[in-house]
């Protein structure tokens, strides 16, 4: 009896509790962006942190310095508590399909778990990434949550918190993306 009840709670950890949608997917993101209290979160702004948001349960984290590039010197992310841009895809997720369906690893990871969709089918709640998509090689270098109207939330560098920004705002669009399993 009690393998049987293990078993079963294990396959419903897999069975999100609500359906997940794009308005799903796009009201948690704005809630963030708000500043709204979260799960992991107690509330307030979310700063951009250089490696944050990749612990081993998503969500905001002290960031990390290696390969850190940014403008503010020292670094600051190992004393900032906040996510840069595929830990806030993640971590948004995360909340929405309630497990860590994205995983760990960076942007050229994230996107290789993702179908491509044509610009004129994207929706909000899907990922908009930047850089380079090919067949072989794979090197973007951000990504934002489609909230639709040519807009996406992200965590875009060190020095701002989580926002809105134009799509347009971020050279070399590489393509909207979309989790296969999504709505």
């Amino acid at each position: 009896m009690l393998l049987g009840t293990f078993l079963l709670l294990s396959a419903s950890a897999w069975i999100p509790t609500r359906p997940v949608t794009p308005n799903r997917i796009t009201a948690i993101a704005y809630a963030i962006e708000a500043g709204q209290h979260q799960p992991g979160w107690r509330g307030g702004e979310i700063p951009y942190s250089w490696g944050g948001g990749h612990d081993e349960d998503p969500g905001p984290s002290l960031g990390t310095c290696q390969g850190y590039r940014g403008s503010i010197r020292p670094c600051p992310a190992t004393r900032t508590l906040g996510l840069d841009c595929s830990g806030l895809a993640r971590w948004v997720y995360h909340l929405a399909y309630g497990r860590d369906v994205l995983g760990p690893g960076n942007t050229d990871d994230h996107v290789k778990r993702l179908k491509r969709i044509p610009a004129a089918a994207a929706r909000p709640g899907d990922l908009v990434f930047y850089g380079k998509v090919g067949k072989r090689k794979v090197r973007t270098h951000h990504v934002g949550i489609y909230v639709g109207q040519g807009k996406m939330i992200n965590a875009r560098r060190t020095g701002t918190e989580v926002r809105v920004d134009r799509v347009a705002a971020v050279d070399d669009l590489a393509g909207y993306f979309r989790y296969a399993r999504a709505l």
